[in-house]
């Protein structure tokens, strides 16, 4: 099959948060955008099989540490954030200033174009509400959390879409990739970007399989938006060897305990409510997974008998601020140890959870293994991008979790839109047009 490329002004490799916002908001300003995504664009149907696709396939979606420790990444149009709980959470406006980095307008702008507010109390289900009133009782300053839903598309019979939302009541990254391709983007799927191609110190387009076959695209500006793992794979392919080191993500367990009279609906929306104990380097929030993921992390943490328990399971997620460390091979393999700082942190919040749930009646409590997700800091702002997030090489950008160049133990999405708007202004103004 030949793919025809028309002329474009710029290359977006990846269509997350990052990529998908730096794709709309350029096309918006009647750029020509050709945008290249490794994953499929199938129909969401929010389906186990569709999810496991896209999240699950060993090294692909599925990525483990040299502990076994499994990072999920979602492969498919959108990214993770097909698969994310649609919660907002802080950005970090302190520390990327330090940096260079203002992005409090950019914020702001999107948390008016974005739905951005907590949930309406009809759609706090059973076990969140349970949760928060029990650590609320017990003096925490337990609330409600932002999220990125559509709330007035919202029916109690919808399942929460944790393998993807045909409900469209989450926004979605996707959503961003449609309205670019409605303002002329071209999108090419399973189109698995290897290397950027240079003239001279100037990125000119990169080079990518589709199938069995191997393309070449132009164009003037080059933005890598493929994420933390894939971002600097594709980097350390174009000659920039210092990415994908001293990294972080985010490591977390669930805390599960059993209540016989609760009754856990598949509409229980996730992330709905919790706590950020700064000072300990950690966060709670309830926690409700499919029946598929509750049985298969009981089956790991050798907790059989509960297994099927998941309409009377209560669980908090504890997620533990990380240290930078580690690196990434140069196909993207994970090699990051979970250290016992980072494990006394997720056990000073498992106590905490434990108190909380015991509180809220939950019986037979026990925590799931180590999980990680939101890899970061594999192409520092300040290290091989600067302000403006331009590499070293004239015209090739990056814009994803993979710029922040600090831990800061937060869900990143709000953070990385902020960035994409950013990004988009300056290329679209008189400093990014050369």
């Amino acid at each position: 099959m030949d793919l025809d490329f028309q002329e474009k002004d710029f290359i977006v490799v990846g269509s997350g948060p990052g990529g998908a916002t730096v794709a709309k908001e350029l096309s918006q300003r009647n750029k020509k955008v050709l945008i290249l995504e490794w994953g499929d664009n199938a129909p969401l149907t929010g389906s186990l099989w569709q999810g496991s696709k896209a999240l699950l396939l060993p090294g692909r979606g599925m990525l483990f540490t040299p502990q076994m420790l499994g990072l999920v990444r979602g492969i498919t149009t959108g990214g993770s954030s097909i698969h994310y709980y649609a919660t907002s959470f802080p950005v970090p406006f302190e520390m990327l200033k330090s940096y260079g980095i203002d992005i409090r307008d950019e914020v702001k702008e999107l948390k008016e174009e974005l739905p951005f507010a907590p949930l309406k109390d009809e759609m706090v289900g059973p076990m969140s509400k349970r949760l928060m009133d029990s650590a609320q009782d017990l003096g925490y300053s337990w609330k409600k959390l932002d999220k990125f839903m559509y709330q007035d598309r919202w029916k109690p019979e919808y399942g929460f879409g944790h393998y993807g939302d045909p409900n469209r009541v989450k926004w979605n990254a996707r959503m961003y990739i449609e309205e670019a391709v409605a303002n002329g983007a071209q999108l090419i799927n399973g189109a698995k970007v290897k290397k950027v191609l240079f003239e001279s110190n100037k990125a000119i387009g990169v080079e990518f399989t589709k199938g069995l076959k191997k393309y070449e695209a132009f164009a003037p500006k080059v933005i890598i938006s493929a994420g933390g793992i894939g971002t600097p794979v594709i980097l350390r392919a174009s000659g920039i060897k210092r990415a994908g080191y001293d990294f972080f993500f985010d490591p977390l367990i669930g805390v599960r305990g059993t209540v016989k009279e609760i009754d856990v609906p598949t509409s229980e929306i996730p992330m709905t409510a919790g706590v950020h104990m700064e000072d300990e380097g950690y966060m709670m929030t309830d926690m409700a997974h499919p029946f598929s993921i509750t049985a298969v992390s009981a089956a790991g943490a050798f907790r059989f008998d509960k297994m099927f328990s998941r309409r009377n399971t209560l669980q908090i997620m504890v997620k533990a601020r990380d240290e930078l460390g580690g690196k990434l091979t140069d196909h993207g393999g994970v090699r990051k140890i979970l250290d016992e700082n980072e494990k006394q942190k997720l056990l000073r919040g498992y106590e905490r959870a434990k108190e909380i749930l015991k509180n809220a009646g939950a019986k037979s409590i026990f925590r799931t293994l180590y999980l990680a997700a939101h890899p970061g800091g594999t192409v520092k702002v300040g290290q091989i991008v600067d302000s403006n997030l331009m590499t070293e090489y004239d015209n090739l950008f990056v814009c994803d979790c993979s710029v922040i160049p600090e831990a800061w133990g937060m869900p990143p999405t709000t953070t990385i839109i902020g960035l994409g708007k950013r990004l988009a202004k300056y290329l679209s103004g008189p400093g990014g047009c050369s």
